[in-house]
C-alpha cells in the first residue's frame, strides 16, 4: 500500500507545481515572455493608467470624473461581484470609453481554487460585464498579479490579453497618502510602463478609494510633464494606441457584442440574468 501512496502523493504534487506553475509571472520577465503575459506596453512614447477592484459607489464615479477633465481614457479591470451590485457604474465606464478588462468574479487567489472553480471565476465575472456594460473584455488581470495555469487556459480561450504591470502606487494600504501614492506612480517614469491603481476599497484599506482619487491629479500632471502620452488598449486588437479625444455627446464609444445589444435605454439598472448562463464566444481580433 505504501508505493499506492507514495504514487498518488507524487501525482498531486505534480499536478499543484502544474497549477502554479505561471504564478511567479509577476517576478519573472522570461515567464511572462514565453507564456505571453504582458506587463508593458509597446509604445516607448506612452503608459497605461489602470484602476483595479471596481465599480465603487463613490471611487469610481470620482475617478471617471477626473479622467474625464483631464481627457484621459484608462483601463479599469472590473470584479464581477462588484459589477453585479453596481452594472449601471459598469456601463458608464464602458460609455465614457474606457477599456475594460477582467479581475475575477470574486478577488480572491487564484492558487486556493481549483482548476474548475477558477472557470467558473472567471465566466460569471465576463458575463457580468458584459450584461451589465455591453462590451466584451479582451483585457485579464488576476487578483494579486497572480496566475495560474487554468486562468491562463480561459483567457486564451476567451480571447483575453493578460496584463500585470510594472509599477504601483500602494494606494490599498492604511498608510498611504496622496504624496506617496503619486511619487510610488510617477518616480523615475519611462515609456511603455503600466500603473496600477484602485478605484475601490472593497479589498483594501478603508477609504483609500478617496487617497487615490486625490493623487490621481497629480499622476496625471506628472505624466505630461514628463512628455508621455497616456494610451489603452484598442478594442479588438493586442495593439496600443494614444488616449482619444472624448466623444462627443451621446456618442457610442463602444459597439456592443450582439449577443448583448444595449439594454440601457431605460437608464435603469435591470436585475441579474438567472445562472447557469452561455457566455458568448468571442472571436479574437472582433470589434467590441
Amino acid at each position: 500500500m505504501g508505493w499506492r501512496h507514495d504514487r498518488r502523493a507524487a501525482a498531486l504534487a505534480a499536478l499543484a507545481v502544474a497549477h502554479a506553475g505561471p504564478a511567479p509571472c509577476k517576478y519573472s520577465a522570461a515567464l511572462r515572455r514565453a507564456l505571453g503575459v504582458r506587463d508593458r506596453l509597446p509604445d516607448p512614447g506612452a503608459v497605461a493608467l489602470t484602476f483595479d477592484d471596481g465599480p465603487h459607489p463613490r471611487g469610481t464615479p470620482a475617478t471617471l470624473e477626473i479622467l474625464e477633465a483631464a481627457s484621459v481614457r484608462a483601463v479599469f479591470f472590473l470584479v464581477g461581484e462588484q459589477v453585479d451590485r453596481y452594472p449601471t457604474l459598469a456601463a458608464e465606464i464602458a460609455a465614457a470609453g474606457h477599456a475594460i478588462g477582467v479581475h475575477g468574479h470574486r478577488h480572491r487567489n487564484l492558487l486556493r481554487l481549483a482548476p474548475g472553480q477558477v472557470r467558473m471565476d472567471l465566466l460569471r465575472a465576463e458575463f457580468a460585464i458584459a450584461w451589465a456594460a455591453d462590451v466584451a473584455p479582451d483585457l485579464y488581470r488576476p487578483p494579486y498579479g497572480v496566475l495560474t495555469t487554468a486562468a491562463l487556459v480561459q483567457a486564451r480561450r476567451r480571447g483575453w490579453m493578460p496584463l500585470l504591470w510594472t509599477r504601483w502606487g500602494r494606494d490599498w494600504r492604511a498608510d498611504a497618502t496622496p504624496a506617496t501614492i503619486a511619487a510610488e506612480a510617477t518616480a523615475s517614469l519611462v515609456g511603455g510602463e503600466v500603473i496600477l491603481l484602485h478605484d475601490a476599497d472593497h479589498y483594501s484599506a478603508p477609504g483609500s478609494w478617496a487617497r487615490t482619487a486625490a493623487a490621481l491629479p497629480r499622476i496625471l500632471e506628472r505624466v505630461h510633464a514628463t512628455g508621455l502620452r497616456f494610451a489603452r488598449p484598442q478594442a479588438g486588437s493586442r495593439t496600443w494606441n494614444s488616449a482619444p479625444a472624448p466623444a462627443a455627446a451621446g456618442a457610442s464609444v463602444t459597439s456592443p457584442p450582439t449577443a448583448f445589444a444595449s439594454r440601457r435605454a431605460s437608464g435603469s439598472p435591470r436585475p441579474a440574468p438567472p445562472w447557469p448562463f452561455s457566455a458568448p464566444a468571442r472571436t479574437p481580433g472582433s470589434k467590441t
